[in-house]
């Protein structure tokens, strides 16, 4: 697979939080942390997306319905309203489509629309407070709809990074702009792109060397997108992730086998790059990803 070109001016600082009804948004937050969409009501959205945590888990895999461990690591859901499909393989398009993943999923929630709309209808609370905002009331796509619409203001902006794309030449130290020079200049933006610095395309993990034949320990649970496509080009190819948030949201990679960011950085430019980054370079561009760093409701994430 052919690395795309792109300009030094690929990245872009994130964008305020749309504008969502408050009453949709509180919904779907409220969804969000409901552990009833599940099939014995002890699994929510947010049992692996902490809001606290970064919009992740912190664990190598997530735990799921009866204690079950997931086959990859747990992608944050913060910013991810501004990717280009959902899920590490690509298979949908929307946040709304991706809801349904979790909740039918034999490992997460377990669980069906059925079973999850007789849960909510069985609360007059939330059959109060989607007939106030639905015609159709509860309903999956009213359910989704909630979700998704909450998890769209899920964005991080004013991180150090993005003041200095707005102008803050202050907002970097020397290390930090020479590590954005040598992260553009070494060709990791190739990928990492856009406002979310990742999420917009997908790509072969170990494009330059074999990741799987050398670390045969961490054979893939998932194949990739030709799990999608049906076509064997797609084996191992994935949505790049966005960097937004990188130093809070380890482990890293779809297999979380990584804890470190520096040791991420130098693997990623052995498998992706074809470069044998010396010790500075490493220390430059690492700090360069602690400037990603953003905020929610004002907070910045830890």
């Amino acid at each position: 697979m052919q690395v795309p070109v792109v300009s030094r001016n690929a990245l872009a600082p994130i964008p305020n939080p749309p504008e969502v009804d408050a009453d949709v948004r509180a919904l779907g937050e409220r969804l969000f942390h409901e552990p009833r969409l599940s099939r014995d009501g002890t699994v929510a959205c947010a049992s692996c997306h902490h809001l606290h945590l970064a919009g992740g888990d912190s664990r190598t895999h997530a735990i799921g319905i009866d204690g079950q461990v997931m086959p990859l690591n747990t992608p944050t859901v913060f910013n991810a309203a501004l990717h280009h499909a959902q899920f590490h393989d690509g298979r949908v398009s929307t946040l709304e489509k991706q809801v349904a993943g979790p909740l039918h999923s034999p490992l997460e929630m377990d669980s069906s629309w059925d079973v999850a709309i007789a849960a909510l209808k069985d609360d007059p609370s939330y059959v109060a407070s989607f007939g106030k905002l639905y015609a159709e009331g509860i309903t999956s796509t009213t359910i989704a709809h909630a979700i998704a619409s909450f998890e769209r203001t899920l964005l991080t902006p004013d991180s150090r990074f993005d003041r200095y794309l707005l102008g803050d030449n202050t907002a970097l130290d020397e290390r930090e702009r020479a590590g954005y020079k040598l992260f553009l200049r070494r060709g990791c933006s190739s990928c990492h792109q856009g406002a979310a610095i990742g999420g917009n395309l997908f790509q072969r993990f170990g494009v330059m060397e074999d990741y799987y034949a050398d670390r045969a320990a961490h054979a893939p649970a998932s194949p990739g997108r030709i799990a999608v496509t049906g076509r064997d080009e797609d084996r191992h190819v994935y949505k790049v992730p966005s960097l937004r948030n990188v130093a809070v949201t380890g482990p890293y990679l779809h297999d979380g086998s990584v804890e470190s960011l520096s040791n991420v950085v130098a693997l990623m430019g052995h498998y992706q790059l074809g470069l044998q980054l010396s010790t500075d370079e490493i220390e430059l561009i690492t700090a360069f990803l602690t400037t990603l760093t953003g905020s929610y409701r004002g907070v910045e994430l830890k």
